[in-house]
């Protein structure tokens, strides 16, 4: 929203390198012109629909490929004729497919019935609590809209009851600070109350990777206990 009101076009897309590397892109077609600004928004913050040559599906944890839905969530897989099928191994290569020569990509998403793909995490980086899915993207895209926060991350951390809780680390704006009741009210407006938080860490910078990723590996390693 802000960069449409800087006039910036700015166009979401999905890639990874073993797709040489975009393997999705957010074209709006003259069919969406009739939808509301906030209807345009939603498929403008998607990931995109599969480019030419690359087809996409996404399956459940034995391999069930899922519907179009827009609500079912599983591994985003893809494949074509420039995506790769092994990884460089020694002795042999390693195969990066399954055995009907789709990508793992270790994404999970959503597609829609327009074939709109959605990230919604890593396939490591889903919290499971209670048997429940919590999305650790969503979690940090919602705590970082907090006015006074400027980065947070999500982990899970093994809990005796549920198995495994989300645990917030997060960075306050400089010069600004509020309570963590705050952030947990500000969060229970947008989540139902078993997917919010209890324990909450304040370091001063969220770690990265070299591609200026948040590093959850590091996170999990420090944090990762509780």
């Amino acid at each position: 929203r802000r960069c449409d009101r800087l006039g910036i076009a700015l166009k979401h897309g999905w890639g990874m390198t073993e797709c040489s590397p975009i393997g999705a892109q957010v074209p709006l077609s003259p069919r969406y012109d009739n939808l509301s600004d906030e209807e345009r928004l939603v498929l403008r913050a998607s990931n995109g629909i599969a480019q030419p040559l690359v087809e996409a599906r996404i399956v459940d944890e034995v391999g069930i490929v899922l519907p179009w839905d827009g609500m079912a969530r599983g591994e985003l897989q893809v494949r074509g004729p420039f995506i790769t099928d092994t990884y460089i191994g020694v002795p042999e290569p390693i195969p990066a497919c399954t055995d009907d020569g789709w990508l793992k990509t270790g994404d999970i998403a959503t597609i829609n019935q327009q074939g709109y793909i959605k990230i919604v995490d890593r396939l490591k980086d889903l919290i499971k609590s209670g048997g429940e899915w919590i999305s650790s993207i969503d979690m940090e895209g919602a705590l970082m809209s907090h006015p006074e926060i400027g980065e947070a991350a999500v982990i899970g951390v093994p809990d005796p009851k549920w198995a495994e809780r989300p645990l917030a680390i997060i960075v306050f704006k400089s010069g600004h600070q509020c309570e963590i009741e705050a952030i947990k009210i500000f969060l229970g407006s947008r989540y139902p109350r078993w997917m919010v938080p209890e324990h909450y860490i304040v370091i001063d910078e969220i770690p990265k990777t070299a591609t200026g990723k948040f590093n959850k590996r590091l996170l999990r390693d420090v944090y990762g206990q509780g």
